[in-house]
């Protein structure tokens, strides 16, 4: 199901240019503290700008109207930085934003828009859920898509 939805979001063409584009499904869609899914871009130019995107899915009985989560990144050299994110997933009258099907609701998210990558190598993303409840209810997929910004 997550290759379906990874090949959705890309188009599923071969001219697809990303270096990584990747969701892993979260077990019986409770994401607990502790499941922090890790993923994987490897650079090889570090001359070209680069968007980072968050990609999401969740069912329609999603509780919340935002998500909150924790991304962690590890480059090369072993610094290691995270940073909280906020994502708004409905209007404020509670229509679901993204693409939906009735049964799932996808979004991605641009989080770093024309970042230079400082060194090549292995950049490992870790995504930590970082709202209030334990386990977070309904959500499906969760990855991280890193393209060479046009």
């Amino acid at each position: 199901m997550s290759v379906v939805f990874v090949m959705a979001l890309s188009g599923g063409g071969c001219t697809d240019t990303a270096v990584l584009d990747q969701n892993v499904a979260i077990v019986n869609h409770a994401w607990h503290y502790e499941d922090q899914p890790q993923l994987t871009a490897h650079i090889t130019d570090v001359t070209r700008p680069y968007n980072i995107y968050l990609n999401l899915r969740h069912t329609p009985d999603y509780a919340y109207s935002n998500v909150f989560v924790l991304l962690h990144q590890r480059q090369p050299n072993g610094r290691d930085t995270t940073e909280r994110l906020e994502l708004t997933l409905a209007e404020s009258d509670g229509r679901w934003l993204g693409r939906g099907n009735g049964s799932v609701y996808t979004h991605q998210h641009l989080i770093k828009e024309s970042i230079h990558f400082p060194d090549t190598g292995n950049y490992v993303f870790t995504l930590e859920q970082n709202m209030r409840e334990n386990p977070l209810r309904e959500i499906t997929d969760v990855g991280i898509r890193v393209e060479p910004a046009n």
